[in-house]
């Protein structure tokens, strides 16, 4: 499909265009769709909800990768939309699934297939849909085609078939659009500012901030260092910040005594569609305070660092 470029998107055509061409392909049957609270999953699930109203059964899954209560921040949300969303417990799974995992493509493809072989095909088959909606966009595309880095929603661009490999169709509303042209159209939908303005979290959650193997302890470390980065970058209006644990550890002191601890690393991106990004420019006095907060509230970590390589040849995620 063509892009459909900011400038050219009329967001209300396009709504009402994909609300038809759900209704067209799952015809009266069923279709379920996975939300995260993300921009794109969001405005699937809106677009998904006008189409099919109570024929969409819409589901959050806890993967134990998710920010700190976001799972039940989610779900109100929606909730005051009337757009009722079941919460699934999938914790142990995902957390399972990691065990043992280093490399970072195959943490992807441990979420990705936990997510759509086991989580996911088991809901669709008792819910007895044929169909799901996903918020894949353009950008997930080109960079899981080109190499860069495999996106946990992006198949049939590989030669896979979702229904053969996973027993329902896919379908992606959002294919033909950049994340600028997401916000634009959530924001069309009537969904909150704190929705359409969110910022980018990666499919594979917090595994993919975690360098190494992702445990539960793993996890709750960068899950509380997001916390915080977040908290205190609320106000740079950058595109995207974030947290990352790095898996080697560096020599710190403590009272006087070595400590052999944990490295925080720190990225902020300034950039409108993720092709291409900058390092915010960030004031030293927010850099220091960002950093005393986690070295006194992130266990064991001796060491916070700023990213300033840019997006090429960096990227924005670490793994």
């Amino acid at each position: 499909m063509k892009e459909i470029e900011l400038k050219n998107l009329d967001a209300q055509k396009f709504i009402s265009t994909q609300v038809e061409a759900i209704r067209d392909a799952v015809g009266d049957g069923l279709a379920i769709n996975a939300l995260s609270g993300g921009v794109d999953s969001s405005v699937v699930t809106m677009i998904g909800h006008r189409a099919l109203g109570d024929r969409l059964k819409t589901y959050l899954i806890d993967n134990g990768l998710m920010r700190e209560g976001e799972p039940q921040q989610v779900v109100a949300v929606f909730r005051d939309q009337g757009v009722p969303v079941e919460l699934v417990d999938a914790r142990d799974e995902f957390l399972g699934a990691l065990k043992g995992i280093h490399d970072p493509e195959e943490k992807r493809e441990a979420v990705t297939q936990t997510f759509y072989k086991k989580v996911f095909r088991r809901l669709v088959l008792d819910s007895g849909a044929k169909h799901l909606l996903q918020g894949t966009i353009l950008t997930d595309i080109d960079e899981t085609v080109a190499g860069i880095k495999r996106q946990h929603n992006v198949f049939e661009q590989l030669g896979i078939d979702p229904e053969q490999a996973f027993g329902y169709k896919i379908l992606e509303p959002l294919v033909q659009l950049r994340k600028d042209g997401v916000r634009k159209v959530a924001e069309a939908l009537g969904l909150p500012r704190s929705i359409y303005a969110r910022m980018p979290f990666p499919g594979p959650a917090l595994a993919a901030r975690v360098i190494g193997e992702a445990t539960p302890e793993r996890i709750a470390l960068v899950r509380k260092a997001t916390s915080v980065t977040e908290e205190v970058l609320a106000a740079s209006g950058a595109f995207q910040c974030m947290a990352i644990l790095h898996e080697d550890r560096v020599t710190g002191m403590r009272q006087g005594k070595r400590d052999f601890g944990l490295q925080i690393e720190i990225r902020c991106w300034d950039s409108v569609d993720a092709r291409n990004a900058v390092p915010t420019r960030l004031e030293w006095e927010t850099l220091e305070n960002l950093s005393r907060r986690i070295l006194n509230e992130v266990p064991d970590v001796v060491s916070v660092t700023y990213n300033i390589a840019p997006k090429p040849p960096s990227t924005m995620e670490a793994v």
